[in-house]
């Protein structure tokens, strides 16, 4: 199982994987409802470091984003779910619209999105002037939280 780091005890702890000469990759996102979409994303990450860090949208971050009726699930057990995940090594909570000034502190060697954020992948500036990479990953077709959300208010 992974941990969940405070953001200073993650700067040092990627300290600590840079002076190892580990690769480390980074995504963020809401998993307000943890999806296969979500499982592959992460593990195709993973597959392309020796790290992987997942910065969760902490609760009053995703009500900006995506509404008063969200996240449907409370911040803390989003992170034991992430956390439960083989894919993940390290969770990590940010409370900015986007992650940019965590990503700037933590200098991923690898910062991923998935493809739908291709426009836009806050943090890219910084990552790709430190010599790092940045990537659009494909998605899984048919899943997202807001189509899930729908279906299941369909059904009713």
């Amino acid at each position: 199982m992974s941990k969940l780091y405070s953001r200073a005890e993650l700067v040092r702890a990627r300290g600590q994987w840079r002076g190892e000469g580990k690769a480390v990759v980074f995504t963020n996102g809401c998993y307000d409802i943890l999806h296969p979409g979500h499982i592959r994303l992460l593990e195709k990450a993973r597959s392309l470091g020796d790290v992987l860090i997942l910065a969760l949208n902490t609760d009053a971050s995703v009500a900006r984003l995506k509404g008063p009726s969200r996240p449907l699930i409370p911040q803390q057990e989003r992170a034991r779910m992430a956390m439960a995940l083989e894919a993940v090594d390290a969770v990590t909570f940010f409370d900015e619209d986007t992650p940019r000034e965590l990503i700037a502190e933590i200098l991923p060697d690898i910062l991923i999105k998935g493809a739908d954020w291709a426009h836009f992948i806050a943090g890219r500036e910084e990552v790709e002037a430190a010599g790092g990479k940045v990537m659009a990953l494909a998605l899984e077709p048919g899943y997202s939280t807001t189509n899930i959300v729908d279906e299941l208010l369909a059904r009713k």
